[in-house]
């Protein structure tokens, strides 16, 4: 569904992302795992065209979308749920939701409905103002904002990040329900141990290179894997 080729992004004189080629089927679950400024962000960012590349190709079902406009891309099927979850703290749980689907024409009932089905928690809170959620309930808005727009593809940029081990357990719960309906999803995720435990395959990113890929499964049997990642190893 998306083949990304030969992908370099410079922020000024810095190269952040230095060629990078990954794949993601469709109805798979990839992940991208790595520290804090391996260039994960930037390769979703530069995807919804929020970041300009300097050099490859972003294939999506075929088509190179690169240099595409932001809105043209989620109309494709792509979304990202972003990192630090940005719902609009001032606006209701209802209209953060509506708000994901602001290109979509008709079924938005019918979707919010759905939204409701996945996170039951958002319906009770549909009129309260999302800043007054907890940071679970603001991951689920951002997640269930994402969907909205009925993706092919959507894309999570660290949907577990200061949660409570408890409610990441259910994020991620959500994540395989969701690609259990037929979504597309591409991981980026500091809890390595819970990304590689979902992904059908994996993408080790370092200083904007892929060190490391392979079955989530067998990436989590690596010792490289265990000392860096999961805080555990043989030795």
């Amino acid at each position: 569904m998306l083949k990304i080729n030969d992908l370099h992004v410079n922020y000024g004189g810095i190269s952040a992302v230095k060629g990078i080629s990954i794949q993601v089927p469709e109805k798979s679950i990839v992940t991208l795992i790595g520290a804090n400024g391996a260039g994960k962000s930037t390769t979703l960012r530069t995807i919804m065209n929020l970041v300009k590349p300097s050099q490859g190709e972003i294939i999506f079902q075929g088509e190179n979308i690169v240099g595409k406009d932001t809105i043209d891309i989620v109309a494709r099927g792509i979304t990202l749920v972003p990192e630090g979850r940005r719902v609009f703290a001032n606006l209701t749980v209802l209209e953060n939701l509506k708000i994901g689907a602001y290109l979509q024409k008709n079924g938005i009932e019918e979707q919010i409905l759905e939204v409701y089905d996945l996170f039951p928690r958002l319906k009770e809170r549909s009129w309260q103002m999302a800043g007054t959620l907890s940071g679970g309930e603001q991951q689920m808005l951002a997640v269930g904002r994402a969907l909205m727009a009925r993706p092919k593809l959507i894309m999570m940029d660290e949907p577990s990040l200061g949660l409570a081990p408890l409610i990441v357990n259910g994020i991620f719960d959500i994540i395989k329900e969701i690609n259990k309906l037929g979504t597309t999803i591409l991981l980026i995720e500091q809890n390595a141990n819970k990304a590689l435990k979902v992904a059908d395959y994996g993408y080790v990113l370092e200083t904007g290179n892929i060190t490391m890929e392979g079955k989530g499964r067998e990436l989590m049997q690596n010792e490289k894997i265990k000392e860096a990642y999961l805080g555990t190893s043989k030795k």
